[in-house]
């Protein structure tokens, strides 16, 4: 096997044995696994079983108290590992929109390419309006946030950590502050990054969408993963007590 090849075979993401505390609670009690480059990682699990520290992690927006994770192979909680390139890397799209009130969804999406990468204005010009039209917000190039409505809003965000070219993208509960009726068309969104080859981790209550999409589930609860498996099998013959029971809830 060639060393090409070899490569192609390592995970993008890795996780070993992942502990987090945050003082005396215990929140990440030893969570291990990898994500190959294009899978789609769903993580579902009831509310405080760590899922969204777990993704921050992976970010670095949390720190880890024990365990390894790696982005590339190279350890995202290393001192000397610079947070800003690895921000690069990983794109993260949060609950909340967190864009700036003040500046229009094309200039959101402009902003971190121009300051953070340097790029040049008129080719981030170039790619903010193509990755508007990709996430089909044509015509909305020059509204602001508080003019747009919360799908609209979200599928912005989405449009502002692509221009930073990631290879990897968080989602941490992106429909959970949404509309029913807006939730689709933020879903659709991440349907056709992930099918155009996006590796994505995602942290969602969204069961019809893991089931259709994901390459694999991760059932949490209280700091563990407690089963997964391919969505073929994870819904139908779930084998632990806690996942049956929280699939009943849900589904």
């Amino acid at each position: 096997m060639s060393e090409k090849e070899l490569k192609s075979e390592q995970p993008i993401v890795s996780l070993k044995d992942v502990h987090k505390s945050f003082g005396d609670l215990e929140v990440l009690k030893g969570i291990s696994f990898d994500v190959m480059k294009g899978e789609v990682i769903c993580i579902i699990g009831p509310s405080g079983s760590g899922k969204s520290t777990l993704i921050r992690c992976i970010n670095a927006l949390n720190d880890i108290n024990s365990g390894s994770i790696k982005v590339h192979g190279r350890e995202v909680h290393d001192p000397n590992l610079d947070k800003l390139e690895l921000r690069k890397k990983v794109g993260m799209v949060f609950q909340q929109y967190n864009l700036f009130p003040h500046k229009t969804a094309l200039e959101n999406v402009m902003m971190a390419p121009m300051l953070v990468l340097k790029q040049n204005k008129e080719d981030v010009l170039k790619m903010a309006q193509e990755l508007i039209h990709k996430v089909r917000l044509e015509g909305k190039e020059d509204s602001y946030p508080g003019e747009l409505s919360g799908g609209q809003q979200q599928r912005v965000a989405i449009a502002r950590s692509l221009a930073m070219n990631p290879d990897v993208m968080l989602f941490d509960e992106v429909t959970s502050a949404l509309d029913p009726e807006t939730v689709k068309e933020v879903l659709v969104t991440i349907k056709e990054l992930a099918q155009e080859g996006m590796t994505c981790i995602l942290v969602t209550h969204e069961m019809g969408f893991a089931k259709e999409l994901a390459d694999h589930i991760y059932f949490t609860d209280n700091g563990v993963i407690v089963e997964h498996g391919p969505p073929s099998t994870f819904f139908t013959e779930a084998s632990d007590p806690r996942t049956r029971e929280f699939l009943s809830q849900i589904l």
